[in-house]
């Protein structure tokens, strides 16, 4: 990836929740590319060591409240680029889950919207905004065009895709209506030492193998695409994040055991699934960022 100082940036950005794993090692890789970071957290006094140097005069960190807007036009003020996650507070997601993420982008999309200085959203979602629905087995492909339907989603209890998928639906229609330049990111599921079987992303994941659709990503891999689509001119819409899929019983069995070493090593049961996601669009995009075609 080329460095920012070949591209029309440093500038100043904002990361919220900075003190999620995503957030904090998204925070640390802008600040290795010379940005200005204001670090928004619930939690400022977690917020993890950065770049080595709790000192780093680049660093401006934020108490930040999703709930309160002036709290969220604060940590805005100034900034040209919003790097958006949110990260629940409560200890599993429900109906109730769904409302808080919405009130919550739209605080912050209507922000951004009064931020005169704002440039371009990327909003973090996830694929479970786009895998669940009646009719989800009737399509050869599934890609950043398609999304989970809520009533499918309330139907079944899926509450981790009707969170993503209704607080991304919020945000694209006060994006739109407002004329704030927003990309998603639609991210598999994070790898990484805190995943365990109580991830809330991994309800229904039986049938997401079974319909060739279960993928996770690599922080670095995430990361990489986050600040991809942000400092991309070209960069427009959805993108579905993910560089691993789940698609044989060796894969699932290795997924299983990464999941919980003690779980019965065996794949008898399963069967062959054929991968029906797509992420071509954010592979070409990637690909044309590292080739320099884009600069």
């Amino acid at each position: 990836m080329a460095p920012a100082s070949a591209l029309r940036f440093p500038k100043t950005v904002c990361v919220m929740d900075a003190s999620g794993t995503l957030a904090a090692s998204l925070t640390d890789r802008l600040l290795q590319r010379g940005y200005t970071v204001h670090a928004a957290t619930v939690r400022p006094g977690e917020l993890k060591r950065l770049s080595g140097d709790e000192n780093n005069k680049r660093l401006k960190v934020f108490a930040w409240d999703p709930y309160d807007f002036e709290s969220i036009v604060d940590a805005l003020s100034g900034c040209s680029g919003l790097f958006y996650s949110f990260e629940h507070q409560r200890p599993s997601y429900d109906e109730l889950a769904a409302e808080e993420e919405v009130r919550a982008a739209h605080n912050v999309l209507e922000a951004c919207a009064r931020t005169e200085t704002m440039e371009r959203v990327v909003f973090t979602s996830s694929i479970t905004a786009v895998v669940w629905s009646e009719n989800r087995k009737s399509t050869a492909d599934i890609d950043e065009r398609r999304w989970s339907n809520p009533t499918f989603c309330r139907k079944f209890k899926l509450w981790h895709a009707l969170a993503k998928t209704v607080s991304e639906k919020t945000a694209w229609a006060l994006a739109m209506d407002r004329g704030v330049d927003m990309v998603s990111i639609n991210a598999g599921l994070l790898m990484g030492p805190d995943l365990s079987l109580s991830s809330p992303y991994l309800k229904g994941a039986a049938e997401m193998y079974e319909d060739g659709t279960l993928v996770a990503v690599d922080l670095k891999y995430l990361v990489d695409a986050h600040v991809c689509v942000y400092e991309s001119p070209s960069a427009y819409g959805r993108y579905l994040c993910f560089n691993h899929v789940i698609s044989s019983p060796e894969d699932a069995l290795h997924f299983a055991h990464v999941l919980s070493p003690d779980m019965p090593s065996s794949s008898e049961d399963l069967r062959l699934s054929k991968q029906r996601i797509q992420n071509r669009k954010l592979n070409k995009l990637m690909m044309e960022i590292s080739s320099g075609e884009i600069l």
